[in-house]
């Protein structure tokens, strides 16, 4: 049996971390890590009580005394699964936007192609998406897209899942506080080193009861589009991998 992790980063999410990790816990994984990323509130407090309750799956709990930003706790998140074990890891935001229900198609997704990273890309309902974090989430799409060589369709989605197998051989710390820079890098690191890509369609779910997103449009953006400006700088700005993320070929085929 795959031995499958997942991973939720967490800052400030009182109101939402019982259910999220209650919801996660009715799903077919072995394992749940909860990174507390320092928050404030009472987040770590409401995971201790479910892992002192001994829940199944096993729940665990890595606290940040101080906010590092989402690359720290996901990268402690994924050296911690990969230490136990996990041959699929699964990340998963704390916010109340991905459906826990949805992780057995990701699962499914992965049994048919092992080597690939399966992303929930937020294609349903896109309209639900406030104007200005569509327009970042485009500008990101496009510039990530062709430092992977692959179309992506939602380079933004903090919902993957990801073969440990090809994670293991990487350096996973984030270069300074990445914040979500930190998931672009290794997205644009594991495609390199030889995985695929799948996406499963989700919807798009934005409404009153969740809580302000903690990207910051125009500085998160800037700092994804600098770091792949960068990868795509050091590789003689990757011609190939524009052509494929627009969906052209060699000779300039239309696939």
């Amino acid at each position: 049996m795959t031995e499958t992790s997942v991973i939720i980063p967490a800052f400030n999410e009182a109101r939402t971390i019982h259910a999220i990790v209650a919801a996660v816990s009715e799903q077919a994984v072995d394992r749940i890590i909860v990174v507390d990323d320092g928050s404030t509130d009472a987040t770590a407090e409401l995971v201790r009580a479910l892992v002192q309750e001994g829940a199944r799956p096993t729940v665990e709990l890595l606290q940040h005394w101080t906010n590092l930003g989402k690359g720290f706790a996901l990268s402690h998140g994924i050296a911690q699964a990969l230490a136990t074990g996990a041959q699929w890891i699964i990340t998963i935001d704390a916010d109340g936007q991905h459906c826990a229900s949805d992780i057995p198609r990701l699962i499914q997704a992965a049994t048919l192609d092992p080597a690939a990273i399966v992303i929930a890309a937020r294609t349903e309902g896109r309209e639900q998406v406030p104007p200005l974090r569509r327009f970042a989430n485009g500008v990101a799409d496009f510039w990530i897209s062709w430092a992977c060589g692959y179309r992506i369709e939602d380079t933004q989605s903090g919902f993957r899942l990801y073969p440990a197998r090809m994670l293991a051989p990487l350096t996973t710390r984030p270069r300074g506080n990445q914040g979500f820079a930190y998931e672009t890098e290794l997205l644009i690191d594991v495609i390199a080193a030889g995985a695929r890509v799948r996406h499963i369609a989700i919807a798009s779910r934005y409404h009153a009861g969740l809580r302000p997103s903690h990207y910051r449009p125009w500085r998160d953006t800037w700092s994804i589009v600098r770091l792949v400006g960068g990868r795509l700088l050091r590789r003689g700005m990757y011609p190939m991998g524009l052509l494929r993320s627009l969906g052209w070929e060699v000779g300039l085929h239309k696939v």
